[in-house]
């Protein structure tokens, strides 16, 4: 290129080299711009997509116990906070059968019967959450089946004194989770929308 200018220059006047070297400069410019935003398209996408792959749902209830101490509207605003968004809930006295169903792995647990007679003692708080992690984060705001045993700052590890009172469960895996959410909810009652928030928490368009 550089040789052809040099050729060139002695027959063109240099009012007309300095527009030609203007268009070039800004073809150049042009042809960058359009790699520029071709490569963040793409970069954009990929993005979003891992978003998309990364996004889960968990079950939550409040207990009977968390009911009857008016404790709904606490553990709902943690999980707000953290940045998850509920897609599902509603108030129900769920029979014995029902919650051997929900606790149907622990069955042969000395427990179990007890365990069934208190989740349907009083009304439950069934909710679906959805975010990134939510299945292990939601573990985590939960804290520790023992609230001796659980970190401050956790729903338990604040709000519950003993086991056998500790106000919530939480799915504790994937596959538990997808069995709970089916177990509790109708398909048509989870509600599937695009929240306002998530741009300024997952850095999303």
């Amino acid at each position: 290129m550089q040789q052809f200018w040099n050729l060139l220059l002695p027959y063109i006047s240099p009012h007309i080299f300095a527009l030609i070297s203007k268009f070039l400069a800004y073809v150049d410019n042009y042809v960058y711009c359009l790699q520029f935003a071709s490569n963040m398209h793409a970069y954009l996408l990929q993005d979003q997509e891992a978003h998309a792959a990364e996004m889960e749902r968990t079950f939550i209830a409040i207990k009977p116990d968390g009911v009857q101490r008016a404790l709904i509207a606490e553990i709902i605003s943690r999980f707000e906070r953290k940045g998850f968004k509920l897609v599902a809930i509603k108030i129900v006295v769920p029979s014995k059968e029902f919650t051997q169903k929900h606790y149907h792995d622990l069955k042969e647990r000395p427990f179990f019967s007890g365990l069934c007679d208190f989740l349907s003692s009083g009304p439950v708080v069934a909710m679906v959450w959805e975010g990134e992690g939510v299945i292990t984060y939601g573990r985590k705001l939960i804290g520790a089946t023992d609230p001796q045993k659980s970190e401050p700052g956790t729903i338990r590890g604040d709000l519950a004194v003993v086991v056998g009172r500790n106000i919530i469960h939480g799915s504790d895996g994937p596959e538990t989770a997808k069995d709970e959410i089916k177990l509790w909810f109708k398909p048509e009652e989870l509600v599937t929308y695009t929240s306002n928030a998530e741009k300024w928490i997952y850095g999303v368009n």
